[in-house]
This record gives C-alpha cells, structure tokens and sequence, in this order.
C-alpha cells in the first residue's frame, strides 16, 4: 500500500485548516495544520512534506518569510509550495509568486475542487 502523501498547511484560521484537512482526507492525503509562519516552519523541516500549502497572510512571520525560509534550507528547498492568497491581495503578489517560481497558487475562497485539481497537479 502507498503512504499517503503528506501535506502541511501553515494558516493562521484554525477552521480553514479543518475545511482542507476533510477536503484533502477524502482523497487519501494526509493534512497537517500548523498555526502560523514560525510553527509551519518548524514543522516543514521537521516533517519534511510532499507538499506545503502556505497562507501568505499571517501575524507571526508572513508566508513570503516562510517560503523563502523554506527555499532556502538544504532539505526544504525541494518541497512543492502552493501559494493560498485571499482575493483582496494585489496583483502584484501574485506576480511575485511568479517570479518566486512557486508550484501554484489559489484565492480564498476557493472550491475544493479547485484545491484538489491544484495540489494533485503540482504532485503529479
């Protein structure tokens, strides 16, 4: 049997991590949440995940820190991030998620739908 991948979740709503958590769980992944930039952090490097979903906006230390943090660690750098942005924020993040070259990127609200097609695109 195949290990189920892995997905962390560095968000700083506790109820959007269970919204992903029981979307992604119905299609064998594994989720877990980490609250906030510093925690998500630790547990990227401590886990080390297939895939990391990353809020950008958040109190402690922003997604951008994480992601750079991340991708810029010897055993992280490799790991597929998707971006989740809320609708609101400019488009100039967006296009800095280009130039950051990250995997893909979502706007809350989203479809969970649209959260599989994209963790399952950046996995295949």
């Amino acid at each position: 049997m195949n290990q189920p991948k892995r997905v962390v979740y560095i968000e700083d709503e506790q109820e959007m991590i269970e919204l992903v958590r029981l979307i992604l769980s119905r299609k064998g992944y594994e989720v877990v949440g980490a609250y906030g930039g510093r925690e998500g952090l630790q547990l990227v490097q401590q886990e080390k995940p297939d895939l990391v979903l990353l809020d950008l906006m958040m109190p402690d230390m922003d997604g951008w820190e994480v992601y750079q943090q991340m991708k810029s660690g010897e055993a992280t750098r490799h790991i597929p991030v998707i971006v989740v942005t809320a609708k609101a924020q400019s488009i100039d993040k967006v296009l800095g998620l280009h130039i950051a070259k990250v995997d893909d990127y979502i706007s809350k609200p989203f479809s969970p739908q649209e959260l599989v097609d994209s963790v399952e695109k950046v996995l295949a």
